[in-house]
C-alpha cells in the first residue's frame, strides 16, 4: 500500500503540523500514516484528512500487490 499524503500536502502547500491540527491527530500518529506503518486507519480520520486537503481517498491511498521473495 503506498500512502501519498506527503504528495497531497505539498500540492496543497500545507504542513504537517497544520494538517495534524486541522484533522485533530497527533503529530506522531499522523507520521504513522504517512509512513505507511499505520496497520489501520479509521473511516473518520481518513474522512478528517480528505475533508482537510480536498481530495478524495484514491488520491492518498494506492494498493500496489507486494512481491513474493521465494
Amino acid at each position: 500500500m503506498i500512502i501519498n499524503i506527503d504528495v497531497m500536502l505539498a500540492k496543497r502547500k500545507m504542513s504537517v503540523t497544520e494538517l495534524a491540527e486541522r484533522v485533530g491527530i497527533t503529530m506522531a500518529n499522523l507520521s504513522i500514516l504517512k509512513n505507511g506503518k499505520a496497520k489501520a486507519v479509521r473511516l473518520s480520520t481518513l474522512e478528517a484528512i480528505c475533508k482537510a486537503l480536498d481530495c478524495q481517498p484514491g488520491d492518498l491511498l494506492e494498493y500496489r500487490a507486494e512481491e513474493e521473495n521465494e
